[in-house]
């Protein structure tokens, strides 16, 4: 009932909706409308209640209810279902878990907060409630687990372009899973799946997005080397918003990965990456790497020419910038 309220305040928006009209459409009592009025005052709408006039939704709560997500969202599939949690351990946990159940192809697990929210390694991610977006995405693309890896830089410039879209930031890229702003860590993104022998069963690509978090918010372990978008652009951004236009360039590069292959999509990310070229060390779970970066190739591993002149191939690593180095990202065309 409350969503229906709701849908019936939005449609008129900014008008007010008179409580008899509500009653009619609804067929409730005057009671029941202002019941699910109050309870929707309490989940953070402003809903202003004037007599003989109605009742008129004034603000939206920056909160990731479904029925927002999926309010006005530009797209075919992507986030068109939504399990909202206000607190998890993890969304890509229960994504998993779900994929494992059959959700529906582009199903969204969002949570205000995470418990356990980790990165690549298990490395664990700060994800305090209502400052940022934590989420997860269901996909189930006909590939060989080989074929996985681009995806994480698929959706780190589909990020990188709805911040600059958003907030009117240009952020950079480091590869594999990172996004950057001036030299910081805005968001990770970490790609898990379900495989059985040469076929993906399913990929849930979760997304760890630093927004509205301040700069004293962050624990001392990561503050030198964390931001959010908040803290770069000097004001509040809608988290709500730019959910929603992540979900759009993420389904729009998903297409065009799925129809022409990953070679114009690296493009793209080859002008955001802050460190091609450039020197930088790379670490492996038993050794380690300097070089120069050379390129990346079409199945998303980094070419790296060792002091030697020899150029090796990696698939997995964690990099590091060499002292000194400036993020500058050029600009997608």
């Amino acid at each position: 009932m409350k969503k229906r309220i709701l849908y019936l305040l939005k449609n008129d928006y900014p008008q007010a909706v008179s409580g008899e009209s509500i009653c009619k459409a609804l067929g409730v009592s005057r009671t029941s409308v202002w019941k699910h009025i109050q309870a929707l005052r309490r989940d953070g709408y402003e809903i202003a209640a004037q007599p003989n006039v109605g009742y008129r939704l004034v603000s939206v709560p920056d909160f990731l209810y479904p029925e927002e997500v999926t309010y006005n969202l530009n797209t075919d599939f992507l986030g068109r279902t939504v399990y909202y949690y206000k607190e998890a351990d993890s969304t890509n946990q229960i994504a998993k878990d779900l994929a494992r159940q059959g959700a529906a192809n582009g199903s969204l697990v969002v949570a205000e907060a995470q418990r356990a929210g980790h990165g690549r390694l298990s490395r664990g991610w700060f994800s305090p409630y209502g400052k940022g977006i934590w989420c997860s995405v269901i996909l189930y693309p006909k590939i060989n687990p080989i074929e996985v890896p681009p995806i994480t830089m698929l959706a780190s410039v589909a990020i990188a372009r709805a911040i600059k879209e958003v907030v009117g930031v240009r952020a950079g890229i480091k590869w594999p899973n990172d996004i950057y702003l001036k030299g910081k860590k805005v968001c990770g993104i970490l790609t898990e799946m379900g495989a059985e022998m040469e076929q993906v069963k399913y990929l849930v690509l979760g997304i760890g997005l630093n927004v509205n978090i301040e700069a004293e918010d962050f624990p001392s372990p990561i503050k030198e080397v964390a931001t959010s978008l908040k803290i770069e652009s000097a004001r509040p951004v809608s988290r709500l918003r730019l959910l929603q236009v992540i979900l759009k360039e993420l389904e729009k590069l998903y297409f065009v990965w799925l129809k022409e292959g990953f070679a114009p999509i690296l493009i793209q990310w080859k002008k955001l990456c802050v460190h091609l070229p450039g020197l930088v060390r790379l670490d492996s779970l038993k050794e380690s790497w300097e070089g120069w970066t050379e390129d990346v190739d079409l199945s998303g591993a980094l070419l790296l020419r060792l002091s030697t002149g020899e150029i090796r191939r990696f698939i997995t690593g964690e990099i590091s910038l060499t002292t000194g180095w400036k993020p500058v990202p050029r600009e997608v065309t």
